[in-house]
């Protein structure tokens, strides 16, 4: 078993304390937050320790945490655990920029400590069986990816928290925080990017600071083009799409959300994920079924639980090294690399070249 514990007693923090405390792998021994109150009640909650300070949390011998705090603040997190050898797994993005980024997968490297990002889409049954379409050479290969992404948030979600909607505490808009699963979803199925021209804008949010909306053009590596258009500024929220188009005309694609965007600790996921788009010869007839079987699969699940549990469970074997770990830290700055571009091409209104520095 993995001593487990938890830094950020928030919404989405409950996901992970819930896989913690449920998971056999792991024993759940405490949580810390600067709020030693809104710890405390957590600890209650879940029968473990309320520490008082990141330094005591380290000494506790916790081997394995979960990062739950707002973006900006997830490198002077998670840099001192690990270097201390404390393994650990950050809610998404792995960091608001990219200096953040390296700060930590340097830690990483010092601490000899895993790094892991949250993005429990790549677990859904239908994203699942499109990469394995892909990796399986049944589409030829990606030649076009695309992101659709249009979803809403209200004033009443931006007041939720005092972090939300700025630059200093947030780190972005929509790009930042609500399109990184779709995002790492485009870069697993299509690789890695070469250019980018993008732009982000704020359209019907006059009370926040950062973008609602954001668009871009890729050129990808394997030569292969694409498109991203998020956005925050659609009432209701309508969907979370991903499609992949292959060299031999075949195209496969997933509907991550529908109905109504998530939103952690607030709202429930409205309609379950399906393979919305499946063109590969000999198999057209197979979606209406795989729709049924894997809305039956999502209804029969909690689903504000299952998928951080099947994440969290795959961070903490990997640590008993009986699986491979399935989004590490690099993937995660490959998403930040991504926003990171279109900020800076909408700012200089041209093209962006991979890496970035």
């Amino acid at each position: 078993m993995i001593k487990t514990g938890l830094i950020g007693c928030g919404k989405v923090g409950d996901f992970h304390a819930h896989a913690f405390a449920s998971l056999c792998d792991s024993s759940f021994a405490g949580v810390f937050d600067a709020d030693y109150s809104r710890a405390e009640l957590f600890a209650a909650k879940y029968n473990v320790k309320a520490f008082k300070t990141i330094d005591e949390f380290i000494l506790s011998g916790i081997q394995g945490a979960s990062i739950c705090v707002p973006h900006p603040l997830h490198a002077a997190t998670a840099v001192p655990l690990l270097e201390a050898g404390v393994n650990v797994l950050i809610e998404k993005p792995l960091a608001s920029n990219l200096e953040d980024c390296d700060r930590i997968l340097k830690a990483s490297k010092k601490g000899n400590a895993a790094v892991g990002v949250v993005c429990q889409r790549r677990f859904y049954r239908p994203c699942v069986r499109l990469k394995k379409a892909i990796d399986d050479g049944k589409i030829g290969v990606p030649i076009i990816g695309q992101v659709n992404m249009m979803g809403w948030r209200d004033k009443t979600y931006y007041d939720s928290d005092p972090w939300r909607g700025t630059w200093k505490d947030e780190g972005g808009g929509v790009m930042v925080n609500q399109a990184p699963h779709q995002l790492d979803l485009l870069l697993w199925y299509m690789g890695d990017i070469d250019q980018l021209y993008g732009v982000a804008v704020n359209l019907n949010h006059p009370y926040i600071e950062v973008e609602d909306t954001a668009a871009a053009v890729i050129r990808f590596r394997n030569g292969g083009i694409g498109n991203i258009l998020v956005s925050n500024s659609q009432n209701p929220g309508l969907y979370g799409k991903v499609h992949i188009f292959g060299s031999n005309g075949a195209s496969v694609g997933v509907q991550t959300d529908g109905g109504a965007m998530f939103i952690a600790g607030i709202s429930d996921i409205t309609e379950p994920p399906i393979n919305d788009i499946w063109t590969i010869p000999g198999e057209e007839n197979k979606l209406w079924d795989w729709k049924i079987e894997d809305s039956h699969f999502f209804n029969s699940v909690d689903t504000n639980y299952f998928y951080h549990e099947r994440q969290i469970e795959n961070f903490l074997r990997s640590l008993l090294g009986t699986e491979k770990l399935l989004i590490t830290g690099e993937d995660g700055k490959k998403t930040v690399e991504l926003f990171t571009a279109v900020y800076r091409a909408s700012v200089s209104g041209g093209t962006v070249k991979f890496p970035l520095r």
